[in-house]
Formats: structure tokens, sequence, C-alpha cells
């Protein structure tokens, strides 16, 4: 198995990552954002990504996303192949893409939203720790991605304060885990 930053040849995947990411919301019956093939390859293109591959085939996926100017930076998309959940594989495909997050934005919060709870114990373990929506960014493009998700109208009749999602956030500037992280992440 290969966890790496996401390249240009990977984008060949793209249609696979968003068709995973879809059946997945179907299958599980809870709120996840559907993303295009387009949308995938382009957070390819900017080195935005990281992919998981057993040989030619894909196993995993996970993108970041700026908002706010660099203030916040949103862990996203991320997904497993059937054939390879309950290994661990989703906590490694994290660690690498927290990793990437660091280091290109090492002073941003980073946060994402979910209703996976694995997801949450996975967030846990990095650092994160749950939050009000009101804590993340208040770009309307990243609200705006919600859309495709099938609990869109709570979030909306709620103006943004509250959905089926919990809200994790990561703060590099308040967390005494910070430099346990980064240890942890350079045997990555």
């Amino acid at each position: 198995m290969k966890i790496t930053v996401a390249r240009a040849n990977h984008i060949k995947y793209a249609k696979k990552i968003s068709m995973l990411i879809e059946d997945s919301a179907k299958s599980r019956g809870t709120g996840i954002a559907l993303r295009t093939p387009e949308y995938i390859a382009q957070r390819i293109e900017n080195n935005n990504a990281v992919i998981a591959l057993d040989g030619d085939n894909l196993a995993g996926f996970c993108y970041i996303e700026s908002w706010g100017h660099g203030k916040y930076i949103a862990h996203s998309g991320l997904i497993v192949h059937p054939n390879y959940r309950g290994k661990g594989l989703a906590y490694k495909i994290k660690k690498v893409v927290f990793k990437l997050s660091l280091k290109k934005y090492p002073n941003a919060k980073v946060f994402g939203i979910t209703t996976s709870k694995p997801v949450m114990k996975i967030n846990h373990k990095l650092g994160y720790k749950p939050v009000h929506f009101s804590d993340l960014t208040d770009d309307p493009e990243f609200w705006n991605g919600c859309k495709t998700c099938k609990n869109y109208d709570v979030l909306t009749r709620t103006q943004r304060k509250m959905c089926l999602c919990t809200g994790m956030l990561y703060n590099p500037k308040e967390s005494n885990l910070v430099e346990k992280v980064k240890t942890k992440l350079k045997t990555i």
C-alpha cells in the first residue's frame, strides 16, 4: 500500500474517487457532500490531495482546501474503498493529509465536519476538538460545498449554526500537542 501526496498522474482516479464518495453517501444513508471528478482533479492538480493505492487499485483518498485567506484548512473527502475498510487505512491517510496541511499552512486552524464516528475518533487522535460551527470558517464558498449533502436543509434552516455533522477543529496555537504530533508525523 502506498499513501502519497497525489500528483498529476493520479488525475485518472478522479472519476473513481467521485463515484466512491457518492456510493458511500448512498450506502451509509448519511450526509456526505458529493464532489465531481473535475473538482477532485483540481485538488490533485494543486497538490492538495492524498491518495492511497494498492498497486493500481484505488484504496483511499482525502484532500485539503484553504478558506478565509489561509486562516482555515479543511480536510474533506476522506474515503476508503470498501475492500480496504477496517484496516486502519483512513487513519493513515488522515495522518498524511494532516502532515501536508501543517507543512503548507503551519499557522492555519485545521477543521473538518463529519457525521462519521470513525472519522471523529481519528480527528480526536490527531488533536482536534469538537466545536460549534461558529468556530469554523465563515467563508460562504465552504458552506456552499454542503449543498449536495442531503442534510443541507438543516444547515440552512439554522443559519449555519448547526447540522447533523460535528465540527472538529485543530488549532496549532492552542494545542499542547503540536510538537508531539509533528514528531509522530515525521515517522510517516
